[in-house]
């Protein structure tokens, strides 16, 4: 995940990283990374290389010289300009910014967008459901267009999203299963990959571990409360060959590389 390798920007945990988003290509390919999840929020829409013709010709460049591919978009922009508690108008223009992403996802090479649908953003009610499927089936044509997919992240038990997918039946409508999001909720891996494992399109790799006395933790893969045996059989199950995306913990700052590549070499022990 874009900003990993890094110290964090202004302190978040996770943002496109305004002043040092160059530097991680260098370094995706010294951790071994083979491509980067790049992200599109609110903290970097100002500056994000991806939203600027100089900028996208400067990320073409990078990703030649380093031999890192750009495969994939985390759209945290709509984790701040949720599609849902907004009004119609509001709605409507976030839709064009969706649309105005996928073809800048193709010319990167990114196969897919990750739509949040977790925390200010989720999805809570059959009526936001209703909006939802109507909003996806208005792009998921244009989203086939340009040979992107677009991936849901939810917070959703296994029956539900697997209910909601099975309203979105296009090709290019996915599911994004995030292990870490899913463990701290409690939620077993093998019930969800047997509820909708022919859907999911990516994974993001993380550990999380839910306090006593509430919230998350997010921790160093393996010491969290992510069962990876079952999480990497349920993957060999359906057939899983896509990309895993390192949305891991942060390790100290100024020691990112080590840090990535350990995380890297305890999911390559599983995914070998």
């Amino acid at each position: 995940m874009q900003g990993r390798l890094v110290p964090p920007d202004a302190g978040r945990f996770q943002s496109f990283p305004r002043e040092r988003w160059r530097e991680e290509f260098s370094r995706a390919k010294a951790a071994g990374i083979d491509y980067i999840e790049w992200i599109v929020d609110a903290h970097g829409e100002d500056i994000n290389p991806l939203l600027t013709s100089s900028g996208l010709s400067e990320i073409e460049t990078l990703k030649h010289e380093h031999k890192v591919l750009t495969s994939a978009i985390c759209a945290d922009w709509f984790m701040d300009y949720p599609f849902l508690r907004c009004t119609p108008e509001e709605r409507r223009r976030r839709e064009e910014f969706l649309v105005a992403l996928l073809p800048l996802a193709k010319q990167i090479g990114a196969r897919y967008i990750v739509l949040p649908f977790v925390d200010g953003s989720r999805i809570e009610t059959d009526e936001q459901k209703d909006v939802i499927v109507a909003l996806l089936k208005r792009c998921a044509p244009i989203a086939e267009a340009h040979n992107v997919e677009l991936h849901l992240e939810t917070d959703l038990n296994p029956e539900d999203f697997a209910a909601l997918l099975a309203r979105l039946l296009h090709p290019c409508i996915r599911a994004n299963y995030d292990v870490g999001n899913s463990s701290g909720l409690g939620y077993i891996a093998r019930e969800e990959f047997a509820a909708y494992g022919a859907r999911i399109g990516s994974i993001h790799i993380k550990d999380r571990y839910r306090k006593p006395e509430g919230g998350f933790e997010t921790r160093p893969l393996g010491q969290g409360s992510a069962d990876f045996d079952d999480v990497f059989a349920a993957m060999h199950r359906v057939g899983y060959n896509h990309g895993l995306t390192l949305q891991v913990a942060r390790g100290q700052d100024g020691d990112e590389v080590a840090f990535i590549r350990e995380q890297a070499a305890f999911v390559r022990r599983y995914w070998a």
